[in-house]
């Protein structure tokens, strides 16, 4: 039987750009082990399954997976999958709501494009940065914190952040899912820059990752006094994101396009 499939930019500024998702939506269950098999086929940083919620009545069901595993929580295929429920016409509600590993998640449509609502990440900081972690940076950091599942490394400047090879085997020898490289943003209107390495999941660097920016927003809204800024992710793609945080939550917004649609057959 076939599912319809569909490729989305999340967080793009126009074509090419953002973090491409792959999205299925899954009309019969299927196994764990079949949704890996398709998102290593797909072979994008994350492929989003989605079905109807049959325990709830309300709602939808939604998994992440990557090339190599499933995750607990991502911004950007969780964005496509909502704007491919609206496209598709499949959902009518101006407000989606998504069951998850992480609980319950919703998307809305707003004026910045879609806006969802996440729980917040806050940085503990650590005592020292670990051996391991220069090594593969290859330069010492201003600031180390540990999230839920990723590490944060603060440098002083957008320029560093930007010129980074970090070297992946050492990264994905490291104890966290991802490493989040930050630093002041060097335009008029950007709070922050930032880029993402996760070897260790099977994704060297992710165009534009959303679930990292949960644990950017308590950090950069702590650091400079803020509940509303402006994220870049300094990817090759680039990708822009407006953020908000209220209480123990934080809302993520940005657009999304359709770039292909089709079936998928297995």
């Amino acid at each position: 039987m076939s599912q319809a499939l569909y490729i989305v930019d999340a967080f793009a500024t126009g074509p090419f750009t953002g973090n491409p998702a792959a999205v299925c939506i899954v009309e019969q269950e299927k196994s764990a082990q079949w949704m890996q098999q398709v998102a290593a086929e797909m072979n994008l940083s994350e492929t989003a399954f989605v079905s109807r919620n049959l325990q709830t009545g309300r709602g939808w069901t939604l998994r992440w997976f990557t090339p190599t595993t499933e995750v607990n929580l991502c911004g950007h295929a969780t964005l496509a999958a909502a704007h491919v429920l609206w496209h598709s016409g499949q959902e009518t509600e101006s407000v989606v709501e998504f069951h998850t590993r992480s609980g319950l998640l919703s998307a809305s449509r707003t004026h910045d494009g879609i806006t969802l609502d996440f729980p917040s990440d806050s940085p503990q900081e650590m005592e020292s940065a670990p051996s391991l972690l220069i090594d593969a940076l290859g330069e010492r950091p201003a600031w180390v914190g540990q999230g839920r599942e990723d590490w944060l490394v603060v440098f002083d400047s957008a320029e560093q952040v930007r010129r980074l090879q970090p070297d992946l085997r050492l990264l994905a020898s490291l104890p966290m899912r991802g490493l989040i490289v930050t630093a002041p943003g060097d335009a008029p209107d950007l709070d922050m820059v930032s880029r993402f390495f996760a070897p260790r999941v099977g994704i060297n660097e992710d165009p534009v990752t959303g679930s990292a920016h949960c644990l950017l927003a308590v950090y950069w809204g702590q650091r400079l006094g803020k509940t509303r800024l402006r994220a870049l992710q300094a990817s090759a793609r680039t990708g822009l994101l407006n953020l908000t945080l209220q209480g123990d939550r934080v809302h993520l917004s940005g657009q999304a396009h359709i770039t292909l649609t089709g079936e998928f057959h297995a």
